[in-house]
């Protein structure tokens, strides 16, 4: 099963509210969604990127939710769609924002070679996490512990007030559990240095 057609079913099976059938729409025929890369330089930087990552974090956010210790001490429960909302959803932001190009690296032997490479140009800068929950909520309604979710999914590496985003994470267990999930993809599963 290819990363989009993965992405589709659980996105299918999962988001049943008002308006995700326009979203699915949008998401597969109006922009670069399945095609764009996760970031330009880092993880996932690479054609279909995007959608390899937020089913990494997908995938992360299920597992950290079922640790005994998130469930039994901590009393962390939502629902199958809830999931998939904010972890499918949190990088809506990087739709539209990559442009192919070419950048000039040394080979092994010294030699300049061309190679292909994205750079980054955002049409809408509202934010990273403010745009993801701009771009979903046109589409079907958040809650309020998915929006918080989906815009402090960064956690603490913005330039936010840090007392303003410990609250957020603290009163909103979803986006600790989500910044987690999108860092164990980032840094761990997606990061080649490591490979």
């Amino acid at each position: 099963m290819s990363s989009k057609e993965e992405f589709i079913e659980i996105f299918t099976s999962c988001i049943t509210r008002d308006g995700a059938d326009k979203l699915l729409d949008f998401l597969e025929h109006k922009c670069d969604f399945f095609t764009a890369p996760a970031s330009a330089r880092y993880h996932g930087a690479y054609e279909g990127g995007l959608c390899d990552h937020s089913l990494n974090v997908y995938h992360c956010l299920v597992d950290y939710l079922q640790r005994e210790r998130v469930q039994e001490l901590y009393g962390l429960e939502y629902s199958d769609e809830s999931i998939a909302i904010v972890a499918l959803l949190h990088d809506l932001c990087k739709i539209g924002c990559y442009k192919k190009g070419t950048r000039n690296v040394k080979d092994e032997s010294g030699k300049w070679q061309t190679v292909p490479t994205y750079t980054f140009d955002d049409p809408l800068p509202y934010g990273h996490g403010e745009k993801s929950v701009y771009i979903a909520n046109g589409y079907i309604r958040l809650n309020r512990e998915e929006a918080m979710a989906i815009r402090w999914h960064m956690g603490f590496s913005g330039p936010e007030d840090n007392r303003t985003v410990g609250q957020a994470l603290q009163r909103y267990p979803l986006a600790f559990a989500l910044a987690m999930a999108d860092m164990e993809a980032s840094y761990f599963l997606e990061n080649e240095d490591r490979l």
